[in-house]
């Protein structure tokens, strides 16, 4: 890695690797100098190098090195000019989106997946890469909030909902990660009108492509972020950002089928709209507030099916809580019981508020009809002209640009679906069985068969109670089978009625008895009846008041319990947080020595290499200079050596021919000489006497020759005896010394055994030391004497050598045995006899 000092050098450098085509080695260069430590104190050229390095990073798609000089450039610019950053970041976004658009251009076509097209997926990652560099920092966080803005225009732009989907999940964690670190350096302070607007901004902005895109779970997401964000800090919404909001809440909760919320958040539309939109007309109010009541129409007459569980309950009263705190019901007071979320809440408000009276006519009548009128035969025929005039209203709100165009039409089949219940509901209490083709005459709607399912879910809602017998052709209203204690109302009615007329014909009774003579009797046992039904109810109660007591005891037990769990839980985990933190303080000691250690060890290193590098430039610097002085000689020496060359192939030639000459002559008297000598030689072998002489010589050679031989042999078997000899003396030695140490060995035995016994036991005879010691002593001369003597005798005699076993008696101790005579003798009877054959053939040669 080479190192400039001064940065311009670098950019030169670069830019001359550019032009030879090496864009790979021009941006290292550029990531070395960005890297490194003088690049730390931003400085006015280092703007020029981040500009090309930029544009190097995007013709390579190096999205890599591009995060690491941005974030080295932010960490220069930090305190000194985040405008300069601000522009490097703008420069790298406008050249992958150019390229991107240029690819797109070329290509034609659609961006089904990033891996079609490199530059889409590089100008996806480069925004994920800017936005992971800006998040969470007070002086970047216009920058954030644009190439959020960005982003999100390219997921709507060419249909990215897997991308918007991680772009969302990215932002809400910067934002979550900025609530959790709030002593973090540079952090954006939310309470700043002009902070929370841009973070409000994004968020709205997604919130649209949300919707645009049909990700409606990401979009409600969204409102969450939002909603969250307002807590965070507690301030209320401008009215235009509302209006947003709850438009985009209408169209998330009737997606959902959530219609209840939908109704609710169409109310909050109409009072943002008549209490801050001044220039709304009457007919956009108008269709403001049939959309208001139709909506709420809309929601079905039934709430929780009956038999649900405790824990569904509890989370459906969850789940409306969550709504109501979205929809904003929850921070005004007559709105804080959850059990306002009602359809009949909601319809009180919409007559109390004057909503109703603000509808359509049409949607006026259609209220009146579904709501208030009893008509069992003439409740669908009467609404479904209503129905049909309602679904050609609606159109683009003029006044009201924000909100979205109604369209009536969109609830006709929710109303067709509630017309169709209040139809089943009336005929329930006015017939107790009814055909089916009767039935299906009077809902005009839809066919029986989705009549009949509509039915099913009334049912299951307890909402009527009817069963239809299709092989009979009869529906049959009411639970038969067990008898209710309420009467149905038109019963009801019936009844009061009837007791009107019995005071108009008998206004005069003063007796019950003259009218009714056993009501007396009657009275007094219903009496009894309700009193003893009383008291079982009452004993009921206290059974189920003694239960629920044993429910809370053991819940408290069970709450006391799960605290103390909690607390040594706690406790435990405080205690790993200290040791946590102990640990990691080791670590950060340990891991800030050892960056200090490399540190100076990469100081030494860098120093180490510059010095190598100085020394590489002059022995460079050297070599082109004895390189220059080296071609300079040959130049000049050149002519000089091709002369030499020619003057000594002149001289080679003559020198050639003249030996040349002399060994012609040479030749010829060497040619003559022996001719001569042939001449003389044939002379000499041509006499009778060269045939003796010849004999007479071989003769002579032969002699020579075997009295050569004679005397090798001779010396030869003088060299054998001697070595016979040698061996026969050091042999007799080793066997004297091993005898003398045996005896030794013996009297030491003796000795022992003797002072073991005492000296009254001793039989043996007495002997000193000192005569041990002599005895030692004499080993080693007695071997000398014993070889001297022994060649004494061998010269006296050529009697065979004596041996250990002769005398000792035992010839199975020696360590040789007479094995080597054979050998030697066999030896040197092969020689004597191949010595004397030779000489026999000789001779008689």
């Amino acid at each position: 890695m080479a190192i400039f000092f001064n940065p311009e050098n670098a950019l030169k450098r670069a830019e001359e690797l550019i032009k030879v085509g090496q864009k790979q080695d021009a941006l290292q260069v550029l990531h070395d100098l960005i890297t490194s430590r003088s690049f730390r104190s931003w400085q006015k050229p280092h703007e020029k190098i981040m500009f090309r390095y930029v544009e190097l990073c995007v013709d390579l798609k190096m999205g890599r090195f591009a995060k690491d000089g941005l974030i080295q450039y932010r960490n220069s610019c930090q305190q000194v000019n985040m405008t300069s950053f601000e522009e490097v970041t703008n420069q790298l976004l406008r050249l992958a989106t150019e390229k991107a658009e240029q690819a797109l251009d070329k290509e034609t076509l659609d961006v089904d997946d990033l891996e079609v097209t490199p530059w889409f997926k590089f100008l996806w990652e480069t925004y994920r890469t800017v936005l992971e560099i800006l998040r969470n920092n007070s002086k970047l966080q216009a920058l954030y909030a644009i190439t959020a803005h960005k982003a999100l225009q390219f997921c709507k732009q060419y249909k990215r909902p897997t991308e918007f989907r991680r772009l969302c999940e990215t932002m809400r964690n910067n934002l979550a990660n900025l609530e959790k670190y709030r002593d973090q350096r540079d952090r954006p302070d939310l309470t700043e009108p002009e902070t929370l607007q841009l973070y409000l901004d994004t968020r709205f902005e997604q919130l649209k492509v949300a919707a645009e895109l049909g990700l409606w779970q990401e979009a409600f997401r969204s409102v969450e972020d939002i909603y969250g964000l307002m807590c965070m800090v507690n301030k209320t919404l401008r009215p235009s950002l509302l209006v947003v909001y709850y438009s985009k809440l209408t169209e998330i909760f009737w997606t959902s089928s959530s219609h209840l919320n939908h109704a609710y958040a169409w109310l909050k539309l109409f009072s943002l709209q008549k209490n801050f939109n001044k220039n709304l007309s009457q007919k956009d109010l108008q269709l403001v507030a049939s959309s208001v009541v139709l909506a709420a129409l809309s929601v079905p007459p039934f709430g929780q099916a009956h038999g649900n569980s405790h824990s569904e309950f509890e989370t459906e009263k969850e789940r409306n809580m969550r709504m109501a705190n979205l929809i904003g019901f929850n921070l005004e007071p007559k709105f804080e019981s959850i059990d306002m979320l009602s359809r009949e809440s909601l319809l009180q408000e919409l007559v109390s508020s004057g909503v109703l009276s603000c509808a359509t006519q049409e949607v006026k009548d259609l209220y009146h009809q579904l709501e208030h009128k009893f008509q069992p035969l003439d409740l669908g025929s009467n609404t479904k002209p209503l129905l049909d005039r309602i679904s050609k209203l609606g159109g683009k709100l003029s006044t009201a640009p924000s909100l979205p165009e109604v369209h009536l039409s969109q609830y006709v089949p929710s109303l067709e679906k509630l017309a169709t219940l209040r139809l089943l509901q009336h005929v329930s209490k006015m017939y107790q069985t009814m055909k089916i083709q009767f039935l299906a005459q009077l809902v005009p709607f839809f066919d029986f068969s989705d009549v009949e399912k509509i039915s099913v879910e009334a049912v299951k809602h307890n909402f009527i109670a009817m069963k239809v017998d299709h092989a009979k052709g009869f529906v049959t209203f009411g639970n038969l089978g067990i008898e209710s204690d309420e009467l149905r109302d038109p019963l009801t009615i019936f009844a009061e009625t009837m007791n009107k007329v019995r005071a108009m014909l008998f206004p005069a009774s003063s007796k019950l008895g003259d009218v009714a003579p056993n009501l007396e009797e009657t009275v007094e046992k219903e009496h009894k009846r309700l009193l003893a039904r009383q008291s079982i109810i009452e004993k009921r109660k206290e059974e189920q008041e003694r239960q629920q007591l044993e429910m809370e005891h053991e819940e408290e037990m069970r709450k006391l319990k799960l605290r103390m769990q909690t607390e040594v839980a706690e406790q435990k985990r405080l205690a790993s947080e200290v040791e946590e933190r102990r640990r990691q303080r080791i670590l950060r000691e340990i891991e800030e020595r050892e960056m200090e250690e490399a540190k100076a060890l990469l100081e030494n290193t860098d120093r180490r290499r510059i010095n190598r590098e100085e020394r590489e430039r002059n022995l460079l610097k050297l070599a082109k200079t004895i390189d220059y002085l080296e071609r300079a000689k040959r130049e000049e020496s050149t002519p000089l050596i091709e002369a030499a060359y020619q003057q000594r192939l002149v001289e080679e030639i003559e020198s050639h021919e003249r030996d040349q000459q002399c060994e012609v002559e040479l030749s010829r008297e060497r040619h003559e000489s022996d001719m001569k000598e042939k001449r003389r030689v044939t002379r000499m072998l041509s006499s009778e006497s060269f045939v003796e002489n010849m004999e007479i010589f071989q003769n002579r050679v032969i002699r020579l020759r075997e009295a050569e031989f004679e005397r090798q042999r001779r010396e030869k078997e003088e060299h054998l005896q001697a070595r016979k000899q040698e061996r026969d003396v050091k042999r007799k030695r080793i066997y004297y010394s091993k005898c003398e140490e045996e005896r030794i060995r013996k009297l030491q035995e003796e000795e022992e055994a003797r002072k073991q016994r005492g000296p009254s036991q001793s039989s043996t005879k007495y002997i000193p030391k000192f005569r041990l010691s002599q005895a030692t002593q004499v080993s080693g001369s007695a071997d000398d004497q014993w070889g001297s003597r022994r060649l004494q005798h061998i010269g006296r005699d050529n009697a065979a050598p004596l041996v250990e076993g002769d005398q000792c008696g035992n010839g199975s101790e020696r360590p040789g045995g007479d094995s080597w005579r054979s050998e030697e003798g066999r030896y040197a009877f092969r020689s004597s006899g191949s010595r004397s054959s030779f000489s026999s053939r000789t001779s008689q040669r």
